[in-house]
C-alpha cells in the first residue's frame, strides 16, 4: 500500500549524473513502487536541481533495512566530526 507521504527539502549539494557533477538544490524523500529496485516497495530519495532539468538527478531506491542503516552512519558521520570543523559544515 502506497502511503503518499512525501517529504521535501531545499538542500545544498553537489551530485555526479551522467553529465558530471552538478549543482544539487533539492531532495524528495518518499515511499512508493520502485522503477527498477526489485521488490514491491521501496524508500526513493532523489536529489536533483529542477532548473537544469531532469539529467541533473541522483536517485536512490533503498530497501527499509537499508534506508535506516544509511540515516545512521550519516548521523554517526556528523556527529563524529571534531568541533574544530564543525563551523565548516554547511547547514
Amino acid at each position: 500500500m502506497c502511503t503518499y507521504q512525501t517529504e521535501r527539502l531545499a538542500l545544498r549539494a553537489s551530485g555526479k549524473t551522467a553529465e558530471g557533477w552538478t549543482r544539487l538544490t533539492d531532495a524528495t524523500v518518499y515511499f512508493d513502487h520502485p522503477v527498477h529496485f526489485p521488490a514491491g516497495h521501496a524508500l526513493m530519495i532523489d536529489v536533483l536541481n529542477p532548473a537544469k532539468g531532469p539529467s541533473a538527478r541522483v536517485a536512490l531506491e533503498l530497501d527499509a533495512e537499508s534506508a535506516r542503516a544509511l540515516a545512521a552512519a550519516i548521523v554517526r558521520a556528523l556527529d563524529s566530526v571534531p568541533d574544530e570543523l564543525r563551523g565548516e559544515l554547511v547547514s
